[in-house]
């Protein structure tokens, strides 16, 4: 039963790159009508009156959440009141999911799991480890025999670690990896990662950490808390070309597909990494489109809406050109002309056309740097 008029509140904050401060707002979510209201906290006037916000939803709104209101970003640091805090305060954990060298051949497909078990990625990079960052992951496993050929596995190739977000994540992720050694015939893990894609033991396909406190500080080694860059992008800028899951593609739960099908079409994504972008950052990136194409401005707000996927596409077959495989920008053309291409299966329209490629060849280079 939902009160006539029930509100949910938090504190969000905004960075302010031109003040370059934090600014933070009581930000009000009416369920009934998907509105929205906010408050500017240190200067206690309203900021935005209460309007019509389709696009938040209840569950995006918890403490760490980032959601996107009108082309700001947004982060959630704590609930406003304790009616919030009683009916919104969660089981909600962060944890970090690593796809290994020998999944990487398979990430579309994992990524659809995740999407699909509930899961939200939030963070997500390419990378490639040095033999001290190995060491500093397997440090646990310093004294077995097999360490060396831990190190060895995990540096063998590019991985790609994302961190995790939802009700119970450590168990619930831990479950999809399923056993280490999946030699076990119950049938709970049957079509766990390690029966479906791992090869046994040690060259695993995925890892899970196994509590809170160890995705705590595992996340810490990928994604330094400290604003540190750490392990190094797996990015090879050369022969290659750019590629963007949009926002709307992000949060409709199709990036796994997109990368499935680039994948399929004999593509190599050498480089992957998740942004949320700001508007000046949007605004400099399509400058090639200001006062050519009239959806520009369209164009911006779409790509700084909230997550994106860049990613780094290298093509060693001339004659398969992947802006040819994006397909027309408009989609409805697309589905007309060259119905299997990127833009006819998933984009919807001129602005939510699913993903953005490297016009130009000579442009690839810049816009995957």
């Amino acid at each position: 039963f939902q009160s006539q008029d029930e509100r949910f509140a938090f504190i969000a904050e905004w960075y302010d790159p031109s003040a370059s401060l934090f600014r933070r707002y009581e930000l009000l979510y009416y369920p009934k009508d998907s509105s929205i209201e906010m408050y500017d906290v240190k200067n206690r006037r309203t900021f935005l009156r209460r309007t019509k916000y389709e696009s938040l939803h209840v569950e995006d709104l918890y403490v760490g959440s980032k959601v996107t209101v009108f082309s700001r970003h947004l982060t959630i640091v704590d609930y406003g009141n304790l009616y919030t805090s009683r009916k919104l305060g969660s089981r909600k954990e962060r944890t970090l999911a690593l796809i290994k060298p020998a999944g990487m051949r398979k990430i579309g497909e994992l990524l659809d799991i995740i999407i699909n078990s509930g899961l939200t990625i939030t963070k997500a990079k390419m990378m490639l480890l040095s033999r001290k960052e190995a060491a500093d992951f397997y440090a646990d496993h310093r004294a077995k025999p097999y360490y060396h050929e831990l190190l060895q596995f995990i540096m063998s190739g590019p991985i790609l670690a994302m961190e995790l977000l939802g009700d119970d994540a450590v168990s619930k992720w831990r479950a999809i990896v399923g056993p280490a050694n999946p030699t076990t015939t119950e049938s709970d893990t049957l079509d766990s990662i390690s029966e479906s894609f791992g090869h046994c033991g040690l060259r695993d396909a995925a890892h899970g950490p196994d509590s809170v406190a160890s995705a705590a500080k595992e996340l810490e080694l990928f994604f330094p808390s400290s604003g540190g860059r750490g392990p190094v992008s797996s990015a090879k800028f050369t022969n290659c070309t750019c590629c963007i899951i949009k926002p709307h593609a992000v949060n409709e739960g199709l990036a796994g597909k997109i990368v499935k099908a680039i994948l399929k079409e004999g593509f190599e994504i050498s480089a992957l990494q998740m942004f949320n972008l700001e508007r000046p950052n949007v605004e400099e990136f399509y400058e090639i489109y200001k006062g050519v194409v009239p959806e520009y401005l369209e164009m911006v707000s779409e790509l700084c809406s909230g997550p994106c996927i860049a990613m780094e596409i290298r093509q060693f077959d001339p004659s398969k050109v992947f802006r040819d495989f994006c397909g027309p920008s408009d989609p409805a053309l697309a589905r007309h002309l060259r119905p299997g291409t990127l833009r006819a299966v998933f984009g919807k329209d001129k602005i939510q056309n699913a993903v953005h490629c490297t016009d130009l060849p000579e442009d690839g280079l810049l816009e995957v740097r």
